[in-house]
């Protein structure tokens, strides 16, 4: 190792660390473990004059040329890293002429979702340190999730109460862009780590939609659907219990399948978090009719967040923990359970560019306050 090594890769920590979803640094250093798997010096060079908004290859090489990197060269090297899942990568028709564009990853979602199919055990063990020990507080510091809590349809007479944005058939339908599915990267992980998922043998619960949807198709790791195809897979991963989480603005780039015991911001917020709640932006709780209630339990079962209770042999809703996603409302047999909108209803922002600047808006009031306080 050259000694100039070590410092590149801290370079691009402190560097991806000014993104809205963060890269703070650690004790023990296990980021840049990380960020050494992901890229080699001369890669980690490059991703420090990128951005997390995508820029073309001509104005990256601008930023470059002076290391003696030939254009040509260049963008040899930015669609390995694209393709190995370090930074995210796509193309246009403008003018007549197919211009690519690259763009830094965060950490989460981004990076470590990337490495589907490349997952290695040092390298899941890593990033479980690394959320432990920094990134989770990251993840949760403004209380705006890159991804947020809907309800499942299926057998629930919500159509006048649910947002067109919270209702995922017309996500689907209104969509224009193309639509892709691909293996959940939190259920391959479990997998190789000798605990598969407890819901169900189902691996093809993610969807992607636009220029996500051709990124993951050119890496192999999704496939291209028609509507109906992803009603049909939407429709089977709401009978197998799993929470739809699409992300977090009125025209998602993508939709989560999720269960309690594989995925990463379920798992986490239920077991860091007092009040997971606080943590998940959702419009709506589920209420149980204590006159309606059989005391089956059938409800436990469903429920991802641990949000049930049994209490003299009914169930109840713990509201703290309760994230609105009307799992246990579609297999209720005695109708006893319905969803209700909260008295302040969230609206997501219109699109992803919109969501990520009211993180930073957030991000620089937060350090404002603390700078006063």
């Amino acid at each position: 190792m050259t000694e100039s090594e070590p410092d590149v890769y801290r370079r691009l920590q402190e560097h991806l660390d000014t993104f809205p979803i963060g890269y703070p640094a650690t004790e023990s250093g296990v980021e840049i473990r990380i960020l050494k798997h992901l890229f080699t010096p001369e890669e980690a060079e490059i991703a420090t004059k990128m951005h997390f908004q995508p820029l073309p290859l001509d104005k990256i090489y601008r930023r470059v040329k002076k290391s003696g990197i030939t254009i040509e060269e260049l963008e040899k090297t930015l669609d390995n890293m694209g393709k190995k899942g370090s930074i995210m990568f796509g193309s246009q028709e403008i003018g007549g002429k197919k211009v690519k564009f690259y763009a830094n990853a965060f950490f989460a979602v981004g990076m470590y979702e990337f490495q589907l199919n490349h997952l290695t055990k040092e390298f899941i063990d890593d990033c479980m340190q690394y959320i432990e020990e920094a990134f989770w507080e990251e993840f949760n510091l403004t209380k705006m999730p890159q991804i947020r809590t809907i309800p499942i349809s299926q057998t629930i007479d919500i159509e006048n109460m649910i947002s067109s944005y919270d209702n995922v058939r017309n996500l689907i339908m209104e969509r224009t862009s193309p639509i892709a599915v691909g293996i959940c990267i939190c259920r391959q992980e479990k997998d190789l780590e000798g605990d598969p998922c407890k819901q169900s043998d189902i691996r093809e619960t993610c969807f992607f939609f636009g220029a996500g949807a051709k990124m993951y198709v050119e890496k192999g790791q999704a496939r291209m659907i028609s509507k109906e195809e992803a009603l049909k897979l939407l429709k089977r991963a709401e009978d197998a219990g799993f929470v739809l989480q699409p992300t977090n603005s009125k025209r998602p780039i993508g939709v989560c399948c999720c269960c309690g015991c594989c995925c990463g911001v379920l798992t986490h917020q239920k077991m860091f978090s007092e009040r997971p709640v606080d943590f998940f932006n959702s419009s709506y709780y589920s209420e149980v009719d204590p006159e309606l209630c059989s005391g089956c339990e059938t409800c436990l079962d469903r429920c991802q967040m641990d949000a049930i209770d049994m209490v003299d042999g009914l169930a109840v809703i713990n509201l703290n923990r309760c994230i609105g996603c009307a799992l246990c409302i579609s297999t209720c047999p005695s109708e006893a359970i319905s969803i209700v909108k909260k008295k302040e209803e969230y609206e997501p922002p219109e699109n992803t560019v919109a969501f990520f600047q009211k993180v930073m808006d957030t991000k620089a009031a937060l350090a404002r306050e603390a700078k006063n306080s």
